[in-house]
């Protein structure tokens, strides 16, 4: 494990002494703040109708910020980072192979578990503190909202919220490692992760042009469908068993690719 974190240290600083993982935070701030301004717009523009014509002419999700707000928000968050994964996750291990340096890393003593996971984790790390930057809305909320009481935010709701958001950041970067081990192109390793994740995320409306079981099969295998309770504050074991298998499925791919070169 010891091996496992140099390497996962040594990955997270290669993210942050270049330009790319600035870019990709710049990126994500400023989609996201122009998401969570139009939100808020218009949150704010049913609360006024609202007051003009009572609370039952609006709808349930506009009567408080963690509704009107924060759930749409985390739920913009989640496609947005679909975008963002891929191109954090392409270079874990295109980037060595493209350098040549994969084969130094393979004759040296070191498992390939522990390249694996040692990469996984400074990809996890990078993800992290690229979804960590969307915590700053919800703060900024409760610092400035006001509400009758006494809590602009449900803090349990929103927590959740990240939560799901964290675990599908996660997912994506397992997914994108396994593809990057796949090929020394990054921009291929990215096109192919986003082919993989957008599908896959949109299973829930691509079944419902089928017939039973397969509908509900194929709506419990969509991330979407799996993260919708999460991301409005619902906790279900479920999804936690999804998501982690889905993780530990892709770590013990990469590792297969990888043991499998090393003997290439």
């Amino acid at each position: 494990m010891r091996t496992a974190l140099a390497i996962a240290r040594k990955e997270l600083s290669i993210y942050f002494t270049t330009p790319w993982a600035y870019a990709v935070f710049t990126a994500m701030l400023a989609i996201s703040s122009f998401f969570f301004v139009s939100m808020l717009y218009e949150f704010q523009r049913a609360q006024e109708m609202a007051r003009m014509f009572g609370w039952d002419s609006t709808r349930a999700e506009f009567r408080n910020l963690t509704d009107g707000v924060m759930v749409p928000f985390w739920s913009t968050v989640m496609i947005i980072t679909l975008f963002v994964a891929p191109f954090l996750s392409m270079r874990l291990f295109a980037e060595e192979k493209r350098n040549k340096t994969f084969e130094l890393l393979m004759t040296a003593p070191v498992r390939p578990l522990d390249i694996v996971l040692g990469k996984y984790l400074g990809g996890l790390g990078v993800i992290s503190a690229t979804l960590g930057l969307t915590i700053l809305f919800p703060l900024m909320l409760t610092f400035l909202g006001q509400s009758d009481s006494g809590s602009a935010l449900e803090w349990k709701t929103v927590l959740l919220g990240y939560g799901g958001l964290l675990l599908w950041g996660a997912t994506c970067m397992a997914i994108g490692m396994f593809i990057s081990a796949l090929t020394e192109s990054q921009m291929v390793a990215a096109l192919l992760t986003f082919a993989v994740l957008l599908p896959w995320m949109l299973l829930r409306g691509l079944a419902q042009g089928t017939e039973e079981p397969v509908r509900s099969l194929l709506s419990y295998l969509s991330f979407d469908a799996q993260l919708q309770g999460m991301l409005r504050g619902v906790l279900d074991l479920k999804t936690l068993v999804f998501f982690l298998s889905v993780i530990f499925f892709s770590l013990v791919l990469s590792h297969r690719t990888v043991e499998a070169q090393r003997w290439a």
